[in-house]
Order: C-alpha cells, then sequence, then structure tokens
C-alpha cells in the first residue's frame, strides 16, 4: 500500500470518528427533545416537521455538490433510529384519571407491545389470560378500558364471553377483521366501544409512522383521550366504518397474504433450489422472494384466520382466481397485442401512482443492494 493511499485512508477515518462523535451528540440532543415531548404530551413522530427538515437539507447538500438522495438517506435512518430511542423513553399519561386497563391476551405478543405502551405513559395496565377466567368478574371489575387482544378465530368468542363490564369502561378490540367483532361488542357492553385494527405485527420496536386503523361504534367522545395517545406514540390514524374495512382488508391483506403463500407453495412444490434462485436474483427480485419467505416465518394460524376470515374474502379470493385464468388465456394464445393493451389500460388506472411507487420501489431497492449477499 502506498504512503499516499495509507495518508488518505487516516484522513477519512479520522472524518469518521467525527462523525461518530456528531451522532453521539444528536442522541443525546434526541434525548432531551424526548424529554420535553413527554412532559408536554406532543407526538414523537411529527410528520410536517419532518418533511420540511428533510427539504432543507437536501437543497443545502445540493449547493454543495452532495446528492440530495444521499442526504435524505442518511437523515431517514438516523431519524428511525431517534424514533425508537424517544419510544423508550416514556410519554405523557394523557387521561391522568383513567383505572385500570386489562388487556385479554395480555401475555400474547401484540398484548405484551400495547402493554408496554400503555406502561410507558404511566398506566395500569393488567392481563387477562386464558386460565384466569375463573377470576375475569374480579379482574374486570374496575376496569376503565378493556382491550381484547387475541386470535381471530376466537375473538367473537372471548367478547361473548365477557363479565358485565361497568357502564363508563372503554371496550375495544385490536382483531384485523372489524365488522362482527364489532357488532359483538355493541350487543354485549352499553358503554363505549371502539374497533381498532394496528397494521403492523408485534416485532415492530416503535409505533412511530406505523397505521392504526378505527371504526367507531358507540361514544366517540369518551376514546378520543385514547386516540390522541397513539398520536403521542407516534401513529397515523385513519377512521373507516367497519364494512368498508373488512371490504379494503380483503385486497390489503386476504387477496395478498394468499397469492404469497400459493407462490410459496408452487415453489415448494418444484423443489427449486431456492439458494441458487437468491444467488442469480437481483435486488428486486431477493426482495420478493423476502417477502414470499417473510409470510412462513409466521404463524400459520393467523394467516389461516385472516384468509378465510370471511366469506366475501373467499369469493373475492375465487374472481381473482377466473381473472388470473383470464391472464393465462392471452398466454397460450401468445395474443401479445391484447397483453399489451390490457397493460395499457391498467398503467392508466395506476396513473401518477405508478411513477410514485416506481420511485419508492427504487429507494427499497437500493437499500435491498446494499444487503444482499
Amino acid at each position: 500500500m502506498s504512503a499516499e493511499l495509507l495518508q488518505l485512508r487516516q484522513q477519512i477515518d479520522e472524518i469518521d470518528k467525527s462523525l461518530l462523535a456528531l451522532l453521539a451528540k444528536r442522541m443525546q440532543l434526541v434525548t432531551a427533545v424526548g424529554e420535553v415531548k413527554s412532559q408536554q404530551g406532543l407526538p414523537i413522530y411529527v410528520p410536517e416537521r419532518e418533511a420540511s427538515m428533510l427539504e432543507a437539507r437536501r437543497k443545502e447538500a445540493e449547493k454543495i455538490g452532495i446528492a440530495p438522495d444521499l442526504i435524505e438517506d442518511i437523515l431517514r435512518r438516523i431519524m428511525r433510529e431517534s424514533y425508537l430511542h424517544e419510544n423508550n423513553q416514556g410519554f405523557k399519561k394523557l387521561n391522568a384519571d383513567l383505572g385500570p386497563i386489562i388487556i385479554v391476551g395480555g401475555q400474547g405478543r401484540m398484548g405484551k407491545l400495547f402493554s408496554r405502551l400503555f406502561r410507558l405513559s404511566g398506566y395500569e395496565v393488567h392481563s387477562l389470560s386464558e386460565q384466569d377466567w375463573d377470576r375475569a368478574d374480579k379482574l374486570l371489575a374496575n376496569a376503565a378500558l378493556v382491550m381484547i387482544s387475541v386470535t381471530i378465530h376466537s375473538t367473537l368468542e372471548v367478547i361473548h364471553k365477557l363479565p358485565k363490564l361497568y357502564e363508563d369502561t372503554l371496550l375495544m378490540d385490536i382483531s384485523s377483521i372489524k365488522q362482527q367483532p364489532l357488532e359483538a361488542m355493541l350487543s354485549v357492553h352499553n358503554g363505549p366501544v371502539v374497533g381498532l385494527h394496528p397494521m403492523f405485527g408485534s416485532d415492530v420496536n416503535s409505533i412511530a409512522k406505523q397505521v392504526i386503523i378505527y371504526c367507531e361504534g358507540r361514544n366517540p367522545q369518551a376514546y378520543q383521550w385514547l386516540l390522541e395517545q397513539f398520536t403521542v406514540w407516534g401513529a397515523r390514524l385513519h377512521k373507516i366504518n367497519a364494512v368498508e374495512h373488512d371490504k379494503c382488508m380483503g385486497f390489503i391483506q386476504a387477496l395478498r397474504h394468499f397469492t404469497t403463500f400459493a407462490y410459496g407453495r408452487y415453489l415448494s412444490e418444484q423443489k427449486v433450489d431456492l439458494q441458487q434462485l437468491l444467488t442469480l436474483s437481483s435486488p428486486i427480485y431477493r426482495l420478493e422472494l423476502a417477502m414470499v419467505g417473510r409470510l412462513f416465518a409466521q404463524d400459520p394460524q393467523l394467516y389461516a384466520d385472516i384468509i378465510m376470515a370471511s366469506d366475501q374474502d373467499i369469493d373475492l379470493i375465487a374472481k381473482y382466481y377466473q381473472s388470473f385464468g383470464h391472464s393465462v388465456g392471452l398466454l397460450k394464445e401468445k395474443d401479445k397485442e391484447e397483453f399489451i393493451s390490457q397493460f395499457e389500460r391498467i398503467s392508466q388506472w395506476f396513473g401518477q401512482d405508478a411513477k410514485r411507487f416506481m420511485q419508492e420501489s427504487n429507494t427499497l431497492l437500493q437499500q435491498a443492494n446494499d444487503i444482499s449477499r
């Protein structure tokens, strides 16, 4: 190695050390910001602040000859770590007078996640597990909030098993289907009711930027504090009625999970050499394989419940199967002209979103390329 190259590398090493020191200082400031947010009950994620900051840094980077995309990538990674750091500091308790929170199924993974978040905000949280049902009357007697956090296939059964709750108790569930659980909760409880669907798994370290869907049940004024608490935790809230929610989830969850299941099943039946596929795959194909493999690393009962949640979802999948068959027909007929015509029609349906998805996927592919091996 030449002396000149060694000297240059040493200078780079020194700059890297300076960057580390700056990052440590930034995290100290994040800690201070988190304390202020906690005291004032401010959300850890403020999209307007993040967007304006990134835009400002991009312009500054461009002025000094640094790629704006590089700076945005670096800052987004730093901010993600910052959200995790703030998440562990605790949050302001927005409903200071709230009594005990009981999470039915609190020892499950999602139950534990929400238990941790509530406790970080200073709430008293207890778990009601299957083996505790002989004490359910006593445990739920003074509950201010009861959250149903059990498997999809047992949600309705558990709701109907609940003892009579205090009239002001807030009853809610976090199932990924909403119409039937919401109707069940409204039938067994005369007090405030809300249906929630967290659009994330129990493996998240922070719910900053994560989506929580909610469907109004009864007395929405009684749970506004809860929605605000979710916002303080950094979640993004979206309101929708239960019927429309379940219709959307048919496309977002049931259909997508089924097609992934079918693709994974076919790969296994063909006994393909998965490692060889990975070796030959560019980042986009590796990422697609990773998303398929991700499904099969999780609980099969959960996905069976999601895919078979309703007859409507099964009908939707059956119609997709018919549409898939029509598409195969184009291939058998080698009708390229019709294929191109349909491709262009679908492209027009996606409109400008297609270009946006292209940009978003390019960012994901750059990250996938960094970790490909």
